[in-house]
């Protein structure tokens, strides 16, 4: 840790938490004589290190007494106040941090639930990541177990058959908006049942539109559950059923197989 009043004595100062040295020295020596030869005058020298006040997992790199980039606290880790940076050097650190930045962000996005690869990717690039660092981002994830479209696409349909449940038409739908391609999305539907799945998401429907009279609750039941993918081949037989299912055997109201097809 700096001492300030030593730094002081130094010549030195400290501003906003930031230690800076005098960018020159009083007397320079020409570049190539006496300095280490060429190429001298094309390092520059970290001048201070400060935490950014707003994320604290950043750093303010000052180069030559100016602000010159931000860094992840872990790039700058091994940087110290009096070193000298080439521009190879300062590039590779700014390409690191670019990937640390985009890795960061994608842990963050996939806090809050599984998402697709398209998803992730749209994502990055609203945060303006390069294009050659999302897919090495997306090639980390993959490889770690974040990134797979396929168990996406089974977790996703898994889901809304427990909670809002729908048909195929519409589960296929929602895979292509996450980006998911067509071959896992056969694969993943194969084995979905839409009736089963029409019967359960109609019957906490039906329990609120019993108390309407049939072609009222046809119709009601019918625009539910088409908005929910079902075709009508499906939904006809369901409705039928679910009508029967809310209404005592007692009631007189008869319902013909022509009025339900």
């Amino acid at each position: 840790m700096h001492n300030p009043d030593l730094l002081r004595s130094r010549g030195h100062s400290t501003r906003f938490g930031c230690v800076l040295f005098n960018p020159l020295p009083l007397h320079p020596t020409p570049p190539g004589r006496g300095d280490g030869g060429e190429g001298k005058e094309n390092m520059k020298k970290i001048t201070g290190l400060q935490v950014q006040k707003k994320d604290p997992n950043r750093v303010n790199i000052y180069l030559d007494g100016e602000f010159a980039f931000g860094l992840a606290r872990i790039v700058a880790a091994w940087l110290q106040v009096g070193q000298e940076l080439d521009e190879e050097k300062i590039a590779k650190l700014q390409a690191e941090d670019s990937r640390e930045r985009a890795w960061q962000q994608a842990l963050l996005f996939l806090s809050y639930r599984a998402r697709s690869e398209n998803e992730i990717r749209q994502n990055l690039n609203k945060h303006e990541i390069p294009d050659a660092v999302i897919e090495e981002t997306l090639e980390r994830l993959r490889r770690d177990g974040f990134a797979n479209d396929k168990k996406f696409a089974s977790a996703w349909v898994e889901n809304r058959s427990t909670f809002r449940p729908r048909g195929r038409r519409a589960l296929a739908q929602e895979l292509r908006q996450k980006g998911i391609d067509d071959s896992t999305i056969e694969s993943t539907l194969e084995g979905i049942d839409d009736e089963a799945l029409a019967y359960e998401a109609g019957q906490k429907k039906a329990r609120k539109l019993s108390a309407q009279e049939w072609s009222e609750f046809r119709k009601k039941m019918s625009e539910f559950l088409a908005r929910r993918g079902f075709s009508y081949s499906v939904i006809a037989p369901i409705v039928s059923r679910l009508w029967k299912e809310s209404h005592t055997e007692g009631e007189e109201q008869i319902i013909d197989d022509e009025e339900i097809a």
